[in-house]
């Protein structure tokens, strides 16, 4: 082997471990979206929480691998495994691996909205479909398959390509507006309002919240840098970007959300949400200035979804990842100029149109499916299952089955 093929070969196998590394970090997030829910939750919903997630990775993968990653791509793994290798060393199933971490988000974002009444089946049913068509078309126009198409129009409107880099738009800001019709659809939990005066639900755990909340933190940096796909356009401004925008999350929900540990933890994933788009191109002054408007956001937007449109969104995920993941879009055409530090290269037109596109198609496909399941099988439990909790109703288990046999 002569030494080109050996450099060939041994950058072919960095680009597979540094995707495979991302994969692995970003697969661990979905058990920070699970603690980030079973803390939020009330005690008699926590294995609930634990299984859907589980759940809903397990046939995201199923399905994203037979039809969405190759909706999005065009590439197909229905061939011998040799075939599967060829000469990239599997580069393309750790790419499936890594953009499946991505879909995954879908349906567990959705979770922690519809969260202690949902049905378990129409549910996982819902996040297939999305998990498997409807996040992956949207997928293809922005960075697949079909990206020449509606890139193109940008292109020739805003003077740029629509922008982003990891998914503030195409990951949060669809999962975040797939939820909300289905919250909307599902109404509030029982007693959660009631006379017109809202009743809100503590939450079971401040450790188990601040803990899913760490967890989601440390994977991000996974899920935007590793968004490079390849080690050599790996970029440490991207991770300090991450890394400014979740502290100017924190720091502003401290402020914003009076010393509230919820806001503070929710704080930090706001900033990460709204960097996404934009973390390749912002000075990192900007993109703390953009998670600080993003805890702001998510404080003042969760209690007006809550308290005035009397929207019970159990973790607040239309706020937290529908605008704010919308907020990013906009801020990546913002922070990104040059003349605010930015690398420049984007259209703030471009950025908006993009965003708009994001959010009308996730609400129609989210009233959509919602509304069809709601008119069939159904999606809400019975009252009496719902009193009982999901975690009885539905698994035959509580969280805690010690405290059962006292």
């Amino acid at each position: 082997m002569d030494a080109a093929s050996t450099m060939t070969g041994l950058k072919t196998s960095g680009d597979v471990l540094f995707l495979m590394l991302g994969a692995v970090m970003v697969f661990a997030m979905h058990a920070g979206f699970a603690f980030l829910e079973v803390g939020t939750v009330r005690k008699k919903s926590q294995v609930n929480a634990l299984v859907k997630i589980l759940t809903d990775w397990s046939v995201s993968t199923i399905v994203y691998f037979i039809i969405g990653f190759p909706l999005a791509y065009g590439i197909s793994f229905l061939k011998p495994a040799g075939e599967l290798m060829d000469k990239s060393q599997g580069y393309d199933l750790v790419h499936f691996f890594f953009l499946l971490c991505f879909a995954a988000c879908i349906p567990a974002i959705i979770s922690g909205g519809i969260a202690e009444r949902a049905k378990f089946w129409p549910q996982v049913f819902a996040g297939a479909i999305f998990a498997g068509v409807t996040y992956p078309l949207f997928e293809s126009f922005i960075w697949g398959k079909n990206a020449p198409l509606l890139q193109g129009l940008f292109k020739s409107m805003g003077g740029a390509e629509f922008h982003d880099y990891a998914g503030s738009v195409v990951v949060h800001s669809i999962g975040g507006w797939l939820a909300l019709p289905a919250v909307i659809i599902l109404g509030a939990r029982k007693g959660r309002y009631s006379r017109g005066r809202s009743n809100p639900f503590p939450v079971s755990s401040i450790p188990f919240l601040s803990l899913g909340s760490w967890i989601l933190a440390v994977g991000w940096f996974g899920f935007n840098v590793m968004s490079a796909g390849h080690l050599e356009a790996i970029s440490g401004l991207v991770a300090i970007n991450s890394l400014m925008a979740m502290v100017g999350g924190v720091l502003v929900a401290l402020i914003a959300g009076k010393n509230d540990p919820g806001f503070v933890h929710n704080g930090a994933l706001a900033g990460l949400i709204a960097v996404c788009a934009g973390s390749d191109l912002m000075h990192p002054l900007g993109a703390f200035a953009t998670g600080g408007i993003a805890s702001i956001i998510f404080v003042y937007g969760f209690h007006y979804e809550q308290e005035k449109l009397k929207i019970d969104d159990v973790l607040g995920v239309w706020p937290l990842h529908g605008i704010i993941g919308s907020w990013g879009g906009i801020a990546a055409g913002i922070f990104g100029q040059k003349f605010l530090g930015g690398m420049g290269g984007v259209s703030l037109l471009s950025q908006a149109g993009g965003t708009l596109i994001a959010l009308l198609f996730a609400l129609a496909n989210g009233f959509l499916v919602y509304g069809i399941l709601s008119k069939t099988v159904g999606i809400r439990l019975s009252d009496e299952d719902e009193y009982r909790g999901p975690d009885i109703s539905i698994h035959n288990i509580g969280a805690y089955p010690e405290d059962s046999m006292l």
